[in-house]
């Protein structure tokens, strides 16, 4: 079910249509509806169906015959090879299959994104901008984002920002990447909170880095006794902590406990990371994030857009009050260049309080979605796995109460064309592999209690001993 005010109608027929053609697609070209019938069918114009049916067409997913009407075209990612050991491989293969039920992605803005706002946006700055580029480049991002995030970030003056302090990349990975390049932490050791979010742990394994993980449980707590002596021990040099909460559990881990994971950062006198990704989507928003705890000496802080507006916003950023040398030195080598206007689109979105006001309902629909979730998890699943209702976020973290081979019940649900995202894929050890994540923000139209009921059965079937 999809809650954006802001569709068209076209936009509607073109969802019913996409459907409709990944089922098509499976054989050979196939002929679709008629441009009268859909309209009849759907009550909509047929011009409202022949925009959709363009928009396919320039997609390369249907055909126009002249005299004959449209086909489906066979889809050639239907063709893509899922053979291997690489679970990331797979997951990530399948997951890019339009045949394929995606039932462990985590894109909360699949359900209320904010796209059709931000083109909008964007469209009316259009109008106010030349169209030749401004050539003084901005390699730190655009003003007008960097202030607006600033001020989103400052919660009193104690916990203030400035727009020198903040600096505008790609995406989460390309901020991630240069925080490594300007602290020198290639082949260092760098820990992290396991589970933990692959394309963090991809990004560090790509820069030969030691990858320390810290297990938490399934309250989001975490064992501290020994966490300063193995910082010691294993010499890391940075620390990879949530904001508010897990993202990929959706837990928040006790006030007293992040109180004292904060002292043991600050003594060890490494640098710490903030994970704020999903600090937003917590349902309640009654908890201080973690970085008001952290030495600001030694503190960065990462975030982006996607998970709270949508795609179209793919930006990463990173916050930061110190070593302003470093961080220029290395956003000037990367040279990114960013549309400006998209930029200052999103900033907009800041200043007009949409984007507030979109997190408030986004949140409501995620914890709305999670719950109904939870609720079918208990109801087929019941007997075979146990978990904690999230916090925020998207997604349900599941454990098997019996011994299974995750790997096996990972390609079985393939075999039925269901992917989730098995435990394996979020720790470089080999950890959590009685596990797997699921997701609330999926196609509701779909029928979720029969999912439910093949993911229960694949659990039992792959059950050892």
């Amino acid at each position: 079910m999809n809650n954006n005010k802001t569709d068209f109608a076209y936009q509607m027929v073109y969802r019913y249509l996409l459907r409709l053609t990944n089922e098509l697609s499976a054989g050979p070209a196939a002929r679709m509806p008629s441009l009268r019938l859909l309209a009849r069918r759907l009550r909509v114009s047929i011009s409202t169906v022949q925009n959709a049916y363009s928009l396919l067409e320039k997609e390369g997913r249907i055909c126009s015959v002249p005299k004959s009407g449209y086909f489906a075209l066979p889809n050639p990612c239907n063709d893509m090879p899922l053979e291997g050991d690489d679970v990331f491989t797979r997951f990530h293969a399948s997951a890019r299959r339009p045949d394929m039920f995606v039932f462990g992605a985590d894109e909360p803005t699949l359900l209320v994104s904010l796209h059709g706002a931000l083109l909008s946006v964007e469209r009316d700055l259009m109008r106010h901008y030349p169209c030749q580029p401004d050539p003084r480049f901005e390699p730190f991002g655009d003003i007008e984002l960097r202030t607006a995030l600033a001020g989103h970030y400052t919660s009193s003056t104690e916990h203030c920002w400035h727009p020198d302090n903040v600096f505008i990349g790609p995406d989460k990975t390309g901020v991630l990447k240069t925080v490594i390049e300007a602290l020198q932490l290639r082949d260092c050791a760098v820990l992290v909170e396991s589970p933990c979010g692959w394309s963090i742990l991809r990004t560090l394994q790509t820069y030969g880095i030691r990858v320390i993980e810290v297990c938490t449980d399934a309250q989001g707590g975490i064992n501290l006794d020994e966490l300063g002596a193995l910082i010691q021990r294993e010499d890391v040099k940075l620390a990879i902590v949530s904001s508010r909460m897990d993202p990929v559990r959706g837990q928040r881990m006790p006030s007293a406990q992040r109180a004292r994971m904060a002292e043991v950062l600050n003594l060890q006198g490494v640098w710490v990371l903030e994970n704020d990704t999903h600090g937003a989507l917590c349902f309640e928003d009654d908890s201080s994030p973690f970085r008001d705890l952290i030495d600001p000496e030694r503190l960065l802080v990462v975030g982006a857009f996607d998970k709270m507006i949508g795609l179209e916003a793919p930006f990463g950023y990173l916050l930061s009050r110190h070593s302003r040398a470093l961080l220029h030195q290395q956003w000037v080598l990367r040279s990114f260049r960013l549309p400006p206007v998209r930029q200052k689109a999103i900033a907009r979105l800041y200043a007009s309080g949409q984007f507030d006001r979109h997190l408030r309902e986004l949140r409501g629909c995620l914890e709305q979605r999670v719950g109904e979730l939870a609720s079918g998890v208990e109801q087929y699943l019941g007997d075979e796995v146990q978990f904690e209702l999230p916090r925020g976020g998207a997604s349900i973290w599941l454990e098997s109460v019996h011994r299974v081979d995750t790997a096996r019940v990972f390609n079985r649900l393939l075999e039925q064309r269901i992917v989730v995202a098995p435990g394996e894929l979020f720790s470089v050890r080999g950890l959590h592999q009685q596990c797997l994540r699921i997701s609330g923000s999926v196609d509701w139209g779909q029928n979720i209690e029969s999912m439910l009921v093949i993911v229960r059965n694949a659990l039992v079937q792959e059950r050892l001993g």
